[in-house]
Parts: C-alpha cells; sequence; structure tokens
C-alpha cells in the first residue's frame, strides 16, 4: 500500500504504459503534473504552442502506430490542442490528450481559465473523459490507452481538474495497462464469398486505404496482390503500403492522381477495398465512381462500410486477420488457375479477360499519363524535379512529413514511397502546420532516421514557432520550404474555377525564411535559382543537425492531373486539356 497523488498517480500509470517522451506547455491547472514528471523517467518535450505539441505527439503515433501523449493547461491550453485532436480523428491516429482543468468547486463559475473541454472534445474523439475523482484514474488511464489502439486507431482525451491532481489516495495494486484489444473475428463465409468472387472476376482491382497500414497488413495486400496478379490503386494515406516500384502499383487515384489510375477504375469490374473510406478527395463525384464495379469493402469500422457507396459484401474486422484468412483460401497461382466465363448479359468491359491482360491494360493506361515536368537539367527547381531529386539523396527508410497544399500533392504523385509508415501527412483534416511539428515528433520517435519536412510558405507560418523546439532539439530534420509566395491550392482553383479573380491567395510581403530559421538556431539557407541550386540542395541535406531550406519555385506552376471539385474521376485534367471555358466557369463545391 502507497500514499500518492493524483499527480503522481497519472505519471506512474504512464510510465506503465511505456510512455517514454510527451509533448505539452505547462500552465496553473495542469502544473501539479508537471511538478511530478520531477525524476520521472518520461522525457517532456516543450512546445511553443498547443497545437505544436499535438502534432508532435501525431508524429510519434503516426510513425510508430503507438498510442503518443500530448499535454495541455485548461481553457486555452485545452482549445489550442482541438485542431490536433480533431486531425487525429479524421486520420484513425492512436492519441491520447491530457488536459488540465480548473478545481471542480469552480466548474461552471467562469473561472480563470475554464472551458468545457469535455464538451468540446465529445465530437472529435474517439472518447473523452472528466475525471471526478483521483481513484478515477486508476481504471481511466488504461481505458484511454486501450481505446485508443483498438479497433479503428483514435484521439482520446482526459480532462483532469487540479483537485484530482492534488489529491492524495492510498494505492494497492496498480492495474495493468492499457492493451490492444482484437476486434470481433470476421466470419468465415464472407471471406469465403470473396475468394469466390475474386476468382471469378475479370478486372480485378485492391483500393487500398490507411487502414492497411494501420492494421500492420501491408505486406499481405502485395501478396495478394501477387497472387491474382491485381493491379493496386492507394489513397494518399496508403501511400508506402505498395512499393512505388511495384509492377502491379498503379499509383494514387483520386483529385491529384495519376489520369491512367482513375481512367482504369472505370473498367474495374471488382472492387475491393482494404481500410479505406471512400472519401470525396479519392472518390470524387460518388455515383460515377467505379461504375460497372461489384464493391467488397473489408474495414474495422463497420460505420464506413455502405456509408458512401453501396457494398456487395462486408467484411468488418482486422485487415491483418482477414487477409490472412483470405490468402489461405487462395492458391500461390491463383491468377493462372482461374476460369472466365462470359457473364451474364455482355457488353464490352464485361467480356472475359485473363489477368495478365487485364494488367497489361492497367499497365498501358498508367504509362500512357506519366507526369509532365520539364526536363530537370532545363528547370530544376519545377517541384517535381526537386521531388524527383529529394528521393535520391534520402535513403529508402527516410521519413516525410507535409504540410498541406501544392507541395503535399506533388510529393504524393512523384516521391517513391517504398515502405509504410514513410509519409505522415494531414489528410483528412488538410492541416497547415502539421508538417514541422509532425518531423519533430517522427525523429524522436525513430532515432537514426532521416526525416524531411516538405512544406509551402503559407502553411509553415502556421507553426512557425516550433522552429525553436527543433533547434533545441537538434533532431536531423530537414525542412524543404517551396516557396511560391502565395496559398498555392488556393490560388490554383481561383484560377481554374473562379475566372481567375484572385483574393486573399497572395503574400504581397514575403519573409526571409532563411534568416528566420538563422533566427532560431538553425541552418537557414536559400537556393540561388540563378546558380547550381540542386548541388546546393545536396549540400544542405548533407550537413548534419536541422535545416531550413527556402526553394524559390515559380508561382504560376498548378498541380497536375486535378479532377475539378464535385466532377467525377474520369473527368481528370490534365495540363494541355485546359480549354478556355474551364477559366470562365463557376466553381463545382
Amino acid at each position: 500500500m502507497k500514499t500518492t497523488t493524483g499527480a503522481a498517480l497519472l505519471r506512474t500509470l504512464l510510465e506503465r504504459q511505456g510512455i517514454h517522451t510527451l509533448a505539452g506547455i505547462p500552465g496553473g491547472a495542469i502544473l501539479p503534473f508537471y511538478d511530478a514528471l520531477h525524476g520521472s523517467s518520461i522525457r517532456h518535450i516543450l512546445a511553443r504552442h498547443e497545437q505544436g505539441a499535438g502534432f508532435i505527439a501525431q508524429g510519434m503515433a503516426r510513425a510508430t502506430g503507438r498510442a503518443a501523449v500530448c499535454v495541455a493547461t485548461s481553457g486555452p491550453g485545452a482549445t489550442n490542442l482541438l485542431t490536433a485532436i480533431a486531425d487525429a480523428r479524421l486520420d484513425s491516429v492512436p492519441l491520447v490528450a491530457l488536459t488540465g482543468q480548473v478545481p471542480q468547486a469552480l466548474i461552471g463559475t467562469d473561472a480563470f481559465q475554464e472551458v468545457d473541454t469535455y464538451g468540446l472534445t465529445l465530437p472529435i474523439t474517439k472518447h473523452n473523459f472528466l475525471v471526478r475523482s483521483v481513484a478515477e484514474l486508476l481504471e481511466t488511464v488504461p481505458l484511454a490507452f486501450q481505446l485508443a489502439e483498438s479497433g479503428r486507431p483514435g484521439p482520446v482525451a482526459i480532462d483532469v481538474p487540479k483537485d484530482v491532481l492534488n489529491a492524495s489516495i492510498t494505492v494497492g495494486a496498480l492495474p495493468e495497462p492499457g492493451r490492444v484489444q482484437p476486434p470481433p473475428r470476421c466470419a468465415d463465409a464472407p471471406i469465403d464469398e470473396l475468394a469466390a468472387r475474386l476468382r471469378a472476376a475479370h478486372r480485378p482491382i485492391l483500393y487500398l486505404g490507411g487502414g492497411v497500414i494501420g492494421a500492420n497488413a501491408s505486406a499481405l495486400a502485395r501478396e495478394l496482390s501477387r497472387r491474382l496478379d491485381a493491379p493496386v490503386v492507394s489513397t494518399l494515406m496508403a501511400l508506402g503500403a505498395m512499393p512505388d516500384d511495384d509492377e502491379r502499383f498503379m499509383g494514387m487515384l483520386g483529385m491529384h492522381g495519376n489520369k491512367g489510375t482513375n481512367l482504369l477504375l472505370q473498367e474495374c469490374d471488382l472492387l475491393f477495398a482494404i481500410g479505406a473510406r471512400f472519401d470525396d478527395r479519392a472518390t470524387g463525384k460518388a455515383a460515377e465512381f467505379c461504375p460497372r464495379a461489384t464493391i467488397a469493402h473489408l474495414d474495422i469500422d463497420r460505420a464506413e462500410v455502405g456509408k458512401i457507396k453501396s457494398t456487395a459484401l462486408a467484411l468488418i474486422g482486422d485487415a491483418a486477420d482477414i487477409l490472412r484468412r483470405l490468402l489461405d483460401r487462395l492458391g500461390s497461382d491463383e491468377h493462372q488457375r482461374v476460369e472466365r466465363r462470359p457473364l451474364a448479359g455482355a457488353r464490352g468491359y464485361d467480356t472475359p479477360m485473363s489477368r495478365p491482360a487485364w494488367r497489361a491494360r492497367a499497365t498501358m493506361l498508367r504509362d500512357a499519363h506519366p507526369l509532365h515536368c520539364p526536363p530537370r537539367a532545363e528547370d530544376p527547381l519545377h517541384p517535381l524535379n526537386l521531388i524527383g531529386f529529394l528521393s535520391e539523396q534520402l535513403p529508402a527508410d527516410a521519413i516525410i512529413t507535409t504540410d498541406v497544399g501544392q507541395h503535399q500533392m506533388w510529393v504524393a504523385q512523384a516521391y517513391p514511397f517504398r515502405q509504410p509508415r514513410t509519409l505522415l501527412t494531414s489528410g483528412g483534416l488538410g492541416t497547415m502546420g502539421f508538417g514541422v511539428p509532425a518531423a519533430i515528433g517522427a525523429a524522436l520517435a525513430c532515432p537514426g532516421r532521416r526525416v524531411a519536412c516538405v512544406s509551402g510558405d503559407g502553411s509553415i507560418l502556421m507553426n512557425l514557432q516550433e522552429l525553436a523546439t527543433l533547434a533545441e532539439l537538434d533532431l536531423p530534420v530537414a525542412i524543404l520550404l517551396f516557396n511560391n509566395a502565395h496559398l498555392g491550392l488556393v490560388r490554383q482553383q481561383q484560377e481554374l474555377f473562379y475566372g481567375g479573380r484572385y483574393s486573399a491567395s497572395r503574400f504581397d510581403r514575403t519573409p526571409d525564411f532563411a534568416a528566420i530559421a538563422r533566427g532560431f538556431g538553425l541552418r537557414g539557407v536559400r537556393l540561388d535559382p540563378g546558380g547550381d541550386p540542386l548541388a546546393d540542395l545536396a549540400d544542405a541535406l548533407a550537413q548534419p543537425g536541422p535545416c531550413l531550406i527556402d526553394i524559390p519555385i515559380h508561382d504560376q506552376t498548378n498541380v497536375y492531373p486535378m479532377v475539378p471539385p464535385g466532377a467525377a474521376n474520369h473527368q481528370t485534367l490534365t495540363a494541355p486539356e485546359l480549354e478556355p471555358a474551364l477559366a470562365t466557369s463557376s466553381s463545382h463545391d
């Protein structure tokens, strides 16, 4: 039996969960917890803004798949965490957010730095808690980690009043740490049916979402593709699940996906979606997405199945478990043994096709629509050339984080991701300011790995203060700042869909970002377009320690391909296809 305070108990429970590092900012309501960190094995990372702390924790969680922790005080500390929490919810990131709260006697009195954190976090968390007594911590903390990591991962918030942190409790045996709970096992019947449908399909496609990486099922998905000789398409969140150089990988689908990939989806007869939520940026106009395909959907979250597209076959459960059982039902040379017969009411797309012929068709469409950019020697600072050059300078296991905007899409299109968890990006919420703190978190969680953050001049200003955190920690993070003096995607949409009527998308004053980086204590470099910028970039990347590399890019360069907002994916635009009438059309939003 041992008497301890709520704050010390909270620290002990976090240590037992295996938490070695957490990020946060102290304040009055959470100070008892910070006092209890003295002598702890937990390393505290002092962020410069609570949103930065939330994204540092996300970087750790996304890079490892394990729940990470961020901490804030009551009131504005808690509200500053909300964006990072909501971002984690949409991208299924396991996160535990600890917030201090005013003493319970003051709750509801408009006390200093009081806000209803429980109410605010309710719609953006997987679960949340307002702890009313010290004893509740014994159950709440392990349960929070269990909930964050089990099933579809997500954020859990724990709001702890200051009087609970200060109160004493005599504890006997401590609870077991929270562990991942296995989801209900998928029945055999739908897996049997899926195997039969895959055997009978003429034009199957595997559609990978972020849940494949979350379930550590990437290798199984690759093996399924090999056995079926089936093409694979990926969402933004699943890049890296299939090696970019795999012959069956057709690339990213959707708004800025490969045009050939989007056209291929129009022809498939069976779409097997694994851990994908049919997001609008992936599907375009949902009613016209995969119009000829029967859809089989594997997901751990039953609520996602049938939410956007009608599903002929639902498989609810863990992707790794279901794919293993599916592979047991399929032979090692399945694509060679399949018998194909014409389908009833056969039309052109329904006629028999061998798997090699189908994959040849897929490869032809992919190769017929490559990304277009000038030769590297002619335009070394074209964004796609920069991304290609960056990939040549970094090892295959380098972790790339991005902010949100044109640079994010260029990375998704052109960087050859070969391993899971090597792209960390804000997909669902699309949060500018994500990149730098997420890179800090990834570097903390994966010591020895190279980390690069590709950002834009608009995005980096959202959490610029975290450069101080990066400098203080001296982590091997390189920030590549694509600087076009604009909010690039906003400008692009205004050009294409608002008749060139630009509003609030250009920065009339652009900071000297290299000088700002040096002011924070980092190496700051600005590439000279008139010199040898790629040689300078290689030199900057080769030097140890953190750095910011300011890269001037053309301010009118657009991201292509692009599906207009609200349009169907087969209406993908590429630069040569733009017509004058398009510039005067109204937005599809």
